[in-house]
C-alpha cells in the first residue's frame, strides 16, 4: 500500500514548514532546504525534527537518527 498523495499534499517540513519530497520507494521525505530526510517506516512518516537525517547520512545508507 502507497503513502496517501492527499497526505503528501498537505504534509511540511516540521521544522522550516518548507515543501517535502517523496523519495523513490517512498522510504522517506526530503526537505530540501533543511538538508534532510524524514524516514517512512511500515507506510508512516516520522515527522519528528529529532527523527530526520540529514541527507548526507541518508545517501550512505543511514537510515535512523542517533539523536
Amino acid at each position: 500500500m502507497a503513502l496517501n498523495k492527499e497526505l503528501l499534499k498537505i504534509l511540511a517540513c516540521p521544522k522550516c514548514k518548507g515543501d517535502l519530497e517523496l523519495l523513490p520507494q517512498e522510504e522517506g521525505l526530503k526537505c530540501r532546504a533543511c538538508d534532510v530526510v524524514y524516514p517512512v517506516r511500515e507506510e508512516i512518516p516520522v515527522m519528528l525534527i529529532d527523527e530526520a537525517v540529514a541527507v548526507a547520512k541518508w545517501d550512505q545508507g543511514v537510515r535512523e537518527s542517533k539523536g
